[in-house]
This record gives structure tokens, C-alpha cells and sequence, in this order.
């Protein structure tokens, strides 16, 4: 079994380790874009023009699924990437979960781009998912930013900020960029009021690394021997995994070594939105 993964950056690392925990013999593809990146000030067009080289990039590979691990690619390309790919390559996209959020009754914040927050797609999804719970938009400006750099520094400001925009009542919220759930616990952190309910993430990564392999017909075996290889392209470009990504739990876990303990397990994220 073979998935390949797509995002601008480090985004798909996420929904990358959650395959490796559900398919520890899958191969992997991890397929980004650093000379076109960011995506999110780009236009759609622009955007979707970035994302499909990417596909293509990896789909040379020949994976048995794509992963489009990235919000503002899935909005914008996700179209374009499926009538190029499919049906050979089943493309599975990202959506912030705003349903299952709203299911638990608000209040809810998602926590996205700038670019995201406000947006007609955004809106749409909360009018559709979200009727009659109070659901506030926050921007985020910087973090994915951030995340990407791994600059402890510049996380800990934009968290900080962000958490600052974001209503004190709140019972969940909807981390709207895939960057965002490598650092779930920092936010969960500047975030839980003391006394007040545990708060709940709602990430991506898992429902759809779940909804990949329901696409091919297989199963998750978390048993399964760690025979899975790992290939990196950048831009196209045959790479090794940044060093970037060892700086998070998900990237060690990627580059063969194991979780620390404080990491958050993977049912620390709410992750049952249906994935498109």
C-alpha cells in the first residue's frame, strides 16, 4: 500500500503520522511545494495551478490514494486535482470540522488563516453545519507562519494572540489549518480557563487519513509490522524530511523514532468530520 500526502509546507504531517499509525506498513509520499510557498496569499487560480503540481508530482509514484492535506488547497484545487487524478488515484480533501464541533452545542471558535476566516467557503460551512450555535471566526495571522519556521517564539506570540480574539465561554474549537494541529497542545494550553469543562480540538488528521484508506478498501491494522518506507519531494524534487519537521511529535514519529510521552495521542483531537 502506498498514500501520498500534499500541502505547501509542513501541514501534512499531521494526517501523515495518523496513516503511519493506522498503516505502519504503508509507504508514505510526502509531497510540498517550498519554492511556491505560502499558498494562502496566492490567488485560487494560482493556487490551484501550485497544488496540481504537487499531485502530479507525487501521482509519478503511483500511491493507491492522495491526501490533499491542506485547507486552502482543497477549497481551491480540489476540483482540478480529482478530474486529473481520479478515478485511478482516489483524491480525499480537508475540511475544518466544523460539524462535529457544532454537534457537541457551542460555543465553538475555528481558529484559521486570515485569508479562511470570513470567507464565503468558511460561512458557508457554518450556515450549512453550524445553524443555531454561536460560532466565532478567529484569525490567526502568523501562526501557520510560524509553524512552518518552527520559531518557538513567533508561535508562542501568535497563539497568544489569537487566544486573546477568541470568546472566554467557549467549549470547542476547529483548528482550520492542518499547520495548526502540530502545535494542538499550545493552544489547548493559552486556551482551558481553569474550572471550566475540558476543552475540545477538533483536528483533521486522523478522519481523514481514516477516510483514505475507506477510498482504497483497507483497513487500519495499527498492528501491522513497521515495514512502511518514506519518500520526501520538494517542489518536485527527490529530499530527505526537513529538519523542520523533527521539531514536532509528528515528524520524529515520520522519521522513525517514537512519540515522547507528553504527546497528545491521537483521541486528544476530536476527528469525526465527515471528509469530503
Amino acid at each position: 500500500m502506498k498514500i501520498a500526502l500534499m500541502d505547501s509546507g509542513t501541514g501534512l504531517l499531521p494526517a501523515a503520522a495518523a496513516m503511519r499509525r493506522l498503516r505502519p506498513d504503508a509507504d508514505l509520499v510526502l509531497s510540498n511545494d517550498p519554492d511556491g510557498m505560502p499558498w494562502g496569499p496566492r490567488t485560487p487560480d494560482d493556487v490551484a495551478a501550485h497544488a496540481l503540481a504537487v499531485a502530479r508530482a507525487a501521482a509519478a509514484h503511483r500511491p493507491d490514494a492522495l491526501i490533499v492535506a491542506c485547507n486552502t488547497a482543497s477549497v481551491h484545487a480540489l476540483p482540478v486535482l480529482r478530474a486529473e487524478l481520479e478515478p485511478a488515484v482516489p483524491v480525499v480533501g480537508t475540511v475544518p470540522a466544523i460539524k462535529p464541533a457544532a454537534a457537541g452545542g457551542g460555543p465553538v471558535a475555528i481558529w484559521a488563516t486570515p485569508a479562511t476566516t470570513g470567507s464565503p467557503y468558511q460561512r458557508d460551512l457554518i450556515e450549512r453545519f453550524a445553524s443555531g450555535v454561536s460560532v466565532t471566526g478567529v484569525p490567526c495571522p502568523g501562526l501557520a507562519d510560524a509553524v512552518e519556521q518552527a520559531d518557538e517564539s513567533a508561535i508562542d506570540a501568535a497563539v497568544a494572540a489569537a487566544a486573546q480574539r477568541t470568546p472566554q465561554d467557549i467549549r470547542a474549537v476547529v483548528l482550520g489549518c492542518t499547520h495548526y494541529e502540530l502545535v494542538a497542545e499550545r493552544i489547548r494550553t493559552a486556551l482551558q480557563r481553569p474550572g471550566a469543562p475540558a476543552l475540545v480540538l477538533h483536528g483533521s488528521a486522523e478522519a481523514v487519513a481514516a477516510q483514505a484508506l475507506r477510498r482504497i478498501g483497507a483497513e487500519p491494522a495499527p498492528a501491522a509490522a513497521p515495514t512502511g518506507g518514506l519518500r520526501v519531494l520538494e517542489s518536485g524534487r527527490p529530499a530527505g524530511l526537513p529538519a523542520v519537521a523533527l521539531a514536532y511529535a509528528a515528524g520524529r514519529l515520520l522519521a522513525g523514532g517514537t512519540e515522547p510521552a507528553d504527546a497528545p495521542a491521537a483521541d486528544e483531537l476530536a476527528a469525526t468530520a465527515p471528509r469530503p
